[in-house]
């Protein structure tokens, strides 16, 4: 494991090139000077010790001291203990709606967009929490199991799409029967759901799931994504809206967010249900309703001791200063007989 301490540093990197283009506009005038003042057989003459080689090499050692200097600033860190640490915190699984009326644009970019956004800004607030993810449609699917890691978990946010699954559909009852198997923490006593849709699952099934989750102990809290006057669900190609989903009598579709669905699965757990297209105050929520959730004490496996590692690069970088600073522009004699580089006349 390893970390970077300032990789703005990075941005230093773009004076190697800038080097690279003097040393070829110096070349260039160089050459011109030097067909102004005599002959190339005449230059030879004047100055049979002129090495072409040695320019070149003196610049790669210049581009690899400041490649060396700047990695030494970004500093590399390397974790060397992996160590067992004791955290608080609760349990929480988003369970994402996929389902193709997610891609309606009444709430901007899209409902599916939203809702990443809205998880995400979930993700910056939580601090020991551990959370997992489950993606559904007419079917569910685990994407991350309960961690906490909350890189992954923002990568696996990203990857959330309507075409992940065949089926399509707002089946609820499955999202909440996959999710009471992802606390197998028996000690838990908190445990929570937080169920992101436009809520259009017309089934009594989702209430029924909603009561034997609320009997394992877990809430639901449900956040509603889309308006109430609802939208076409585009149908694109390339990113260009070709035409809008139709039902069978040709008619385009219009999907409308449903609250009385989620407000009346989220109350069937003690939960809440909160209005999804404001992400601040879904934030505040989450942020207040944690606070006051009692903390299960768990163990992280945790790199704790991270070692700097710029030492070796800063040597290096000074030590290929040096070498560039004594390495002349001249033929180095006995190189010169070996005729290494191809410079000497036969």
């Amino acid at each position: 494991m390893y970390q970077l301490d300032a990789p703005t540093y990075w941005y230093f990197l773009l004076l190697i090139p800038l080097l690279w283009t003097g040393y070829v506009l110096v070349g260039i005038w160089k050459r011109r000077s030097q067909q102004h003042f005599a002959q190339p057989q005449m230059l030879e003459q004047l100055s049979p010790m002129r090495s072409r080689f040695k320019p070149l090499l003196k610049t790669l050692l210049l581009s690899l001291a400041f490649l060396m200097l700047i990695i030494a600033l970004v500093n590399p860190k390397i974790g060397t203990e992996l160590e067992t640490v004791k955290r608080e915190g609760v349990d929480i699984v988003f369970a994402m709606d996929v389902s193709k009326s997610m891609l309606a644009e009444d709430v901007a970019p899209n409902r599916l967009e939203k809702s990443k956004r809205l998880v995400s800004a979930i993700l910056d607030q939580l601090t020991s929490d551990r959370v997992g993810i489950i993606a559904y449609a007419a079917q569910a699917v685990p994407q991350l199991p309960i961690t906490t890691d909350y890189g992954a978990a923002r990568l696996f946010l990203q990857g959330l799409n309507t075409e992940m699954l065949s089926s399509q559909g707002t089946a609820i009852d499955v999202a909440l029967n996959l999710a009471t198997t992802y606390f197998n923490d028996a000690e838990q006593t908190n445990r929570v759901v937080f169920l992101i849709s436009d809520g259009e699952d017309h089934s009594e099934a989702g209430k029924a799931a909603a009561r034997e989750a609320a009997a394992e102990g877990i809430k639901v809290f449900t956040f509603g994504v889309g308006s109430d006057a609802g939208g076409p669900i585009p149908i694109k190609r390339n990113g260009v809206i070709e035409t809008y989903k139709k039902d069978p009598d040709g008619e385009v579709v219009i999907t409308q967010r449903n609250m009385e669905v989620l407000t009346e699965i989220a109350l069937e757990t003690g939960g809440a249900y909160i209005d999804g297209n404001s992400t601040q105050e879904v934030v505040d929520f989450v942020a207040q309703t944690l606070k006051d959730m009692d903390k299960k004490e768990f163990d992280a496996k945790e790199f704790v001791s991270y070692k700097d590692q710029f030492q070796a690069f800063l040597f290096a970088g000074f030590l290929l200063f040096l070498i560039e600073i004594v390495v002349f522009e001249t033929k180095t004699k006995w190189i010169a007989r070996l005729n290494l580089f191809n410079e000497s006349k036969k």
